[in-house]
């Protein structure tokens, strides 16, 4: 079931929407025991590294808690001709990274390394 869910591959806003499969799916995982929503999160980004941002607690502390993490990033990226998008892929090339490393991936890593160090007390 949860196979199905993370397969379908729609093009449009509704791929991060409530309800959407990738939503489903998340909902799915984070009900299962022992299985919570940094978890489920860090599986479904694994499975789907183009698709799907990783949102654990360091995001969550560098970038907040806001109402749709998915599609507020998807928005973000795609804002000002997809400048912030641009300036990723950018990173990705300085850093020798290949192509097959997702933007989105690059987007996790700048974040982690921008955070404070551990210990920090997040809001």
């Amino acid at each position: 079931m949860l196979h199905q869910h993370a397969e379908r591959r729609p093009t449009d806003a509704s791929v991060v929407a409530d309800g959407s499969p990738a939503h489903r799916a998340w909902c799915l995982l984070e009900d299962q025991y022992k299985i919570g929503w940094v978890i489920a999160g860090k599986l479904l980004a694994r499975k789907r590294p183009r698709l799907l941002p990783v949102y654990d607690r360091v995001v969550r502390c560098a970038l907040g808690h806001p109402p749709s993490f998915w599609t507020d990033l998807r928005t973000a990226l795609r804002e000002d001709d997809a400048a912030l998008h641009h300036r990723i892929l950018g990173l990705r090339q300085s850093a020798g990274l290949p192509e097959t490393v997702s933007a989105l991936r690059v987007a996790d890593v700048a974040v982690w390394m921008a955070h404070p160090a551990p210990g920090h007390r997040c809001p």
